[in-house]
């Protein structure tokens, strides 16, 4: 289905664009200094789930309705904008609390944080683009099972995307048990979380359509 080096060629384009520095890492930065390394984790399987989401409708060609209509493309750019500004306002109205001890709220703040990022990744229809733009220079028909070929990509990207960003929450998660030892920085850890997931709201919302 793909020769060595179409396979080669796509995986170095892959890590190349996961080490850039971009909206979702900045996602999976913020959440880990606020919540730690489990919850940064979970962001980054839930902009995984997000991934394959658009994988599947890059596939499946539902991603060409963003392509041709303006105004759903805006209506989805909206609606995620809105998400992340929600999520970074909670986070400016907080107190700064530290979450429960992992016995108790390990568990139950992991799933939540990888629905987050999923919605996050789901709701940006630049996202959909770079799939409907990247996946298929890697595609070719004359090798059969196109929709395959969509999916195996897909999910290699995913799984590098996924690798790199826990790379990113992990790292960031040393500096937030850090932080846990002074409580009198919660406060501003919560700011400067809420600050970076609105300042990313309002940056999907301008973006322009390319």
């Amino acid at each position: 289905m793909f020769d060595a080096g179409t396979l080669l060629t796509y995986t170095v384009a892959a890590l190349l664009l996961v080490a850039a520095p971009g909206p979702g890492q900045m996602l999976v930065l913020a959440r880990s200094i606020g919540g730690g390394r489990a919850v940064g984790v979970a962001t980054a399987l839930g902009l995984g789930v997000g991934s394959l989401v658009h994988t599947l409708a890059a596939a499946f060609g539902l991603s060409q309705l963003l392509v041709r209509s303006t105004s759903l493309y805006a209506l989805v750019q909206y609606l995620g904008a809105a998400y992340l500004v929600f999520l970074g306002a909670k986070a400016l109205l907080s107190r700064g609390e530290l979450p429960a001890s992992r016995a108790n709220g390990a568990a139950a703040g992991f799933l939540p944080a990888v629905a987050r990022g999923a919605v996050t990744g789901i709701l940006n229809p630049k996202v959909a683009l770079f799939f409907l733009a990247f996946l298929p220079q890697f595609v070719h028909p004359e090798r059969g099972h196109v929709m395959l070929q969509f999916v195996v990509l897909g999910l290699l990207f995913t799984g590098l995307g996924i690798l790199g960003d826990s790379t990113v929450a992990i790292a960031a998660g040393r500096m937030s048990h850090v932080l846990r030892r002074h409580p009198a920085w919660a406060v501003w850890r919560e700011r400067a979380v809420g600050t970076v997931l609105v300042g990313l709201g309002f940056k999907l919302a301008l973006a322009r359509r390319s």
